[in-house]
């Protein structure tokens, strides 16, 4: 064989070799060793103990997962700070009004990657998930829950006052109800509320309240370019311009003015979860989330759980959610691995599994019906999911602040309605720019 033809056999063996590799590479997936650190608020570690240890025993791969609950009083200035030094965490939890203002912190879902996508995802969540966590078809968080504000009342009020079940519409509260379950002194004082609102200070979640009562009476609290928010605008009603903003405002800080027949409510009334548990308020409207904390302040307190106040002639039902979704850091070294394990917890067994663990409602569609079953208590808040809402908000924390403001300076009496809008469109608006 001449050296020509010696050069050549070595030559096509060498290629031949170097396609044998690469097939064997190609296919294999690449294990890559993962330290993940995951922060969460409201669970304690042991929620999370059994998932985590499942998740990286079945792992080829060597994976360590963290978790640390944090205060919530410093979460998010804590999120803040510890990406600004470079050490955030690599999964974190993120509320539903986080989009806008955090975005830049998140690493997006790799569709293409994990075979995971918008249309996946728009399947097993409600809407409110999708309309919060999505944009543009890029999936940004991963939620495990979503709650939704339902009305809590004290069975034995109710009874004592001959009303056999609770009010579904604010019409029915106002007309038929409020009056029988309000108690006065001597001196007309309230010494009982029939509910717990009109005030911004000792109500729990007040600006959910009002946005849920706005969102129910057709306010375009925000418009639909995401520029500018609208609450103070008009629509046509029977020929006339209504002002829906202002009147769900009107309608809301009525409950805490004397001078009107729903007044029930005022700024000397204790925080409305300790006036509901301690018997100082007959209704109030609240969170599954409370349910722990109402059988800690009064473990024995008998008390059930109904849907969210209605219109009375809606079309359909409105309600408001507000929960928390897992997200992965942009800072991240392992974002793959970060986003499988979120993924794990979604998976139909686990979901269940962490709603029995955490007590929470579920966030899934197909998981409702299993949770009326499973837990009558969530039953409520299982229901509310596929028709909860909620809004655009370019800083929660500011606007929750805005809207606090203007149900404060309508009860002191330092502003009218139509000033207490023009002020809270005015900041919202410039927050916006």
């Amino acid at each position: 064989m001449s050296k020509k033809e010696i050069l050549l056999v070595v030559g096509v063996v060498a290629v031949i070799v170097f396609v044998v590799v690469m097939l064997g590479t190609i296919g294999k997936k690449t294990c890559v060793p993962a330290n993940l650190e995951m922060w969460g608020l409201y669970d304690e570690p042991e929620v999370f103990a059994g998932f985590i240890k499942d998740f990286t025993d079945a792992s080829k791969c060597s994976i360590k997962i963290v978790y640390k609950k944090m205060s919530a009083d410093t979460y998010e200035q804590d999120l803040i700070s510890a990406f600004a030094s470079g050490k955030g965490p690599d999964i974190w939890l993120m509320h539903n009004t986080w989009l806008p203002k955090h975005k830049d912190k998140i690493k997006e879902f790799p569709q293409d990657i994990l075979g995971f996508g918008i249309g996946n995802f728009q399947t097993i969540f409600v809407e409110v998930a999708e309309n919060d966590l999505t944009e543009q078809g890029k999936i940004y968080a991963l939620p495990l829950y979503i709650d939704t504000l339902a009305l809590f009342y004290n069975k034995d009020y109710l009874n004592t006052a001959g009303i056999a079940s609770p009010p579904d519409t604010w019409e029915q509260l106002l007309n038929e109800d409020l009056g029988k379950l309000i108690k006065k002194n001597q001196w007309g004082g309230i010494e009982r509320a029939g509910i717990s609102l009109g005030t911004a200070e000792n109500i729990n979640r007040a600006t959910d309240i009002l946005s849920l009562i706005m969102l129910q009476n057709g306010t375009e609290i925000i418009r639909a370019d995401k520029k500018s928010i609208n609450i103070s605008g008009s629509i046509t009603l029977d020929g006339k311009s209504y002002y829906p903003g202002k009147e769900a405002l009107r309608f809301y800080t009525d409950f805490s003015n004397p001078a009107k027949i729903s007044y029930t409510w005022n700024r000397q009334m204790p925080y409305s979860i300790d006036a509901f548990a301690n018997g100082k308020s007959a209704i109030m409207l609240s969170y599954a989330y409370q349910i722990s904390a109402i059988k800690s302040k009064s473990p024995y307190f008998r008390y059930n759980i109904s849907p969210m106040l209605q219109l009375k002639n809606r079309s359909f039902d409105i309600n408001y959610a507000n929960y928390w979704a897992y997200t992965v850091s942009k800072q991240s070294k392992s974002p793959e691995m970060a986003w499988r394990f979120l993924l794990y917890l979604i998976e139909k067994e686990n979901a269940k599994r962490y709603s029995q663990l955490a007590a929470r409602p579920v966030a899934q569609r197909g998981l409702i019906e299993w949770q009326k079953k499973d837990n009558p208590n969530l039953a409520v808040f299982a229901d509310q999911i596929l028709t909860a809402r909620s809004w655009y908000q370019i800083d929660s924390t500011k606007i929750e602040k805005y809207f606090s403001d203007a149900i404060e300076s309508i009860v002191l009496g330092s502003a009218t309605i139509d000033k207490a809008i023009g002020t809270l469109t005015n900041q919202i608006n410039l927050l916006m720019k």
